[in-house]
């Protein structure tokens, strides 16, 4: 069922033994061509077993989670324990644009490999992965003696989820750095090199302190300074370097989890989405890339205009909040997305404030 989906029209035959080759080629045996029903693969792509409308209160975190989607940008949620991060980073992909044929062919490639797909013909649903903070550098970007795709190339075209980051092994996150940049991963063995795909979406959740009440008001903190530090100093700023967005996501309040308020579903903002990508996919056309977190700095020059506004209020955080040169072009890219989310052709100042809203680690110190 896998080798007709690119069969391109030629019939896909399949045997269970060398016997029932022979025994075809014989005219003993008649066998049967495995079509593949590419209409039920796509049918289904969008569907979900989460949506965004169950998620109760945390607006910020889900708008902040829709300009994420719009630009491909990096995210690294900030809150305490039960405030909803790993809940929210599962319906990130059901916001996302639907998957293209070439990126569900590219996908289904690295599972049939792993032998994951489970009889399906295609993978047509973006992935969404989870590794324990326990795996090895193997385990995340892949290797072996003999070197099979690790889980960066698993979430091929989707999410990466890795919860409690600072518990992951300083080797491991490490490793991670290179495939965010180049979208792949070499791998290279005495029998030789390999390469796997790894174009994700990283989205990364941690405590704000070792016992995680740093930001809660209703929890008091017990831990010192140098504590929050040292937990926090475990994020490289390399890696750091490669998140465009890291917001604060507060405890959910009694009043949000019993609210029977409709909330809007994950399709609803998945129209905004695709409509930002439509706008970033013109922009780009004939680039090596089709969203704002790809731009490169001649790239800033050229599509990220900001109006006087709003330049006027980033020299100004970046003056009074000490911003750094790193969070000054991360701002710009995730300006221009919030400006396509709304159809603009330009960033103004509100676009810019929203913006520098999304830089939560930049603007606290313990």
């Amino acid at each position: 069922s896998e080798a007709s989906v690119v069969g391109e029209g030629t019939a896909v035959l399949g045997v269970e033994s060398l016997r029932e080759a022979f025994e075809f080629f014989e005219g003993l045996r008649p066998l049967q061509s495995a079509p593949a029903d590419l209409s039920a693969a796509f049918g289904a792509a969008n569907v979900y077993d989460v949506d965004f409308s169950e998620v109760k209160g945390q607006e910020q975190a889900k708008r902040a989670l829709e300009v994420a989607a719009a630009g491909g940008h990096n995210v690294l949620m900030i809150g305490p324990p039960g405030s909803g991060k790993t809940m929210l980073a599962k319906r990130l992909p059901s916001i996302l644009p639907a998957m293209t044929f070439e990126e569900a062919i590219e996908t289904t490639k690295v599972h049939s490999v792993m032998g994951l797909m489970d009889g399906r013909a295609l993978i047509a649903t973006r992935p969404f992965r989870s590794p324990h903070h326990t795996i090895s550098d193997a385990g995340l970007i892949g290797g072996g003696t003999i070197p099979r795709p690790g889980e960066v190339s698993l979430a091929h075209h989707g999410v990466l989820f890795l919860d409690e980051l600072p518990e992951f092994r300083k080797n491991v996150l490490e490793v991670l750095r290179q495939p965010l940049e180049d979208a792949r991963i070499t791998i290279s063995r005495v029998m030789g090199t390999l390469t796997f795909p790894a174009s994700v979406m990283l989205v990364a959740a941690m405590n704000p302190c070792p016992c995680g009440f740093y930001t809660d008001p209703q929890h008091e903190c017990s831990c010192s300074p140098i504590a929050i530090q040292r937990y926090r100093s475990r994020i490289s700023g390399p890696l750091l370097d490669r998140i465009d967005i890291h917001i604060e996501v507060p405890a959910v309040k009694y009043k949000d989890l019993t609210d029977r308020v409709a909330r809007e579903p994950s399709i609803a903002i998945r129209e905004r989405v695709n409509r930002a990508r439509e706008a970033q996919l013109i922009r780009f056309k004939g680039m090596p890339f089709f969203c704002n977190a790809q731009m490169r700095a001649s790239d800033l020059r050229l599509h990220c205009q900001i109006e006087s506004g709003g330049e006027r209020l980033l020299e100004l955080a970046i003056n009074r909040l000490g911003l750094s040169a790193r969070a000054y072009t991360r701002i710009l890219k995730v300006s221009r997305t919030i400006a396509d989310l709304d159809g603009a052709a330009s960033i103004a100042a509100h676009h810019v404030s929203e913006a520098i809203q999304y830089r939560s680690l930049d603007r606290t110190a313990p």
